[in-house]
């Protein structure tokens, strides 16, 4: 008997803010496409399964690193600690690696035997995997993959969405909270105006308007 899915009820509430209680961690994400090395900065990585070792983790399709991985096939997850200071999440996340060198300014280069970089300081756990399925998911691709090697850095805890918004993210500056306009509950960015089009995409950490909340 085939497994129905009910569709759901019109009237019911929804309420997005019930979505932020589900618990996340931060990574980041590397790849490798030639000689071009590229990192960003993703929330959502889980263990599928023990035999095999299979993880699973979604990546916003307008990642530079999305596409990289798309052909390749492989890339490294670099789960980030508490000591991340914010400097890591600006470089990894709010700028595209189509138009920077993330890794030009490294003291040294750290690769897994898949020969792609992981992010050696501010981390405490590397995993390298490589690709067996993918799921179109929309906005994000869903990447299915067999872990390849594993490497543990410290024994500092692991960094989660709640300890970055209570302990790292900025806080809105005041004059930022006077402006007319709506602010990304992810990342903190300021859209100016008196209506956010719903299409809208933050240029830093490519949420959609529904992650946006009014000043």
């Amino acid at each position: 008997m085939p497994f129905k899915i009910n569709a759901p009820d019109i009237g019911a509430k929804f309420d997005a803010s019930a979505l932020f209680k589900i618990s996340y961690g931060l990574f980041v994400l590397t790849a490798r496409d030639g000689k071009k090395d590229n990192g960003c900065i993703i929330n959502t990585a889980v263990q599928l399964t023990s035999s095999p070792c299979r993880i699973a983790i979604t990546v916003n399709k307008q990642n530079y690193t999305h596409d990289m991985i798309m052909r390749t096939d492989a890339f490294n997850l670099s789960v980030l600690s508490e000591e991340a200071p914010f400097k890591v999440f600006q470089h990894f996340g709010f700028q595209s690696g189509k138009d920077v060198n993330k890794f030009a300014d490294c003291e040294s280069e750290n690769r897994m035997g898949n020969g792609i970089l992981y992010v050696p300081k501010f981390t405490n756990a590397v995993i390298s995997a490589a690709v067996v399925a993918t799921v179109d998911c929309g906005t994000h691709t869903m990447f299915i993959a067999d872990v390849c090697e594993t490497k543990i850095l410290s024994s500092v805890p692991s960094m989660t969405y709640q300890y970055y918004f209570d302990n790292v993210k900025p806080k809105p500056a005041a004059k930022e909270e006077k402006k007319s306009g709506y602010v990304c509950k992810i990342c903190g960015y300021v859209y100016e105006g008196e209506e956010l089009p719903p299409d809208f995409i933050c240029p830093l950490c490519k949420h959609g308007a529904e992650d946006f909340e009014k000043l």
